[in-house]
């Protein structure tokens, strides 16, 4: 099916993440950090990017936002899966690029639609 890159510093979500993705025939890429998903997703090109927003150093909002203004890169859609559950954190988000925000822990249905609808399954 389709390529997803993870960004999340956190291994036990990577873990079920990763779990919840291969189920459906997912093929996973990861990353534990905003600067090593960036990079990461500028080589590989994946499908779609779930990208924390609480990370070191480069934080979600900033990878997301160089993600959706980088010409190689803009096309791939962002979901954003975050502990943060405000309104303002979903307007800030969609500002930075975000196609899609879900709070965790994240429902694998609500999930699995998202993806479907962001790349137009």
């Amino acid at each position: 099916m389709a390529r997803i890159l993870i960004v999340d510093d956190s291994p036990t979500e990577l873990y079920k993440l990763t779990a919840l993705l291969e189920k459906h025939g997912h093929q996973v890429l990861k990353a534990e950090n905003g600067a090593d998903g960036v990079a990461l997703a500028r080589q590989e090109k994946p499908d779609a990017v779930l990208m924390d927003i609480v990370m070191p150093n480069l934080n979600g909002f900033q990878a997301t936002r160089q993600l959706s203004k980088d010409p190689d890169t803009n096309h791939i859609p962002v979901l954003v899966i975050t502990a943060k559950d405000q309104e303002t954190d979903r307007i800030w988000a969609t500002r930075q690029g975000a196609r899609g925000f879900l709070t965790k822990p994240v429902e694998e249905d609500a999930l699995i639609a998202k993806l479907k609808e962001v790349l137009g399954a």
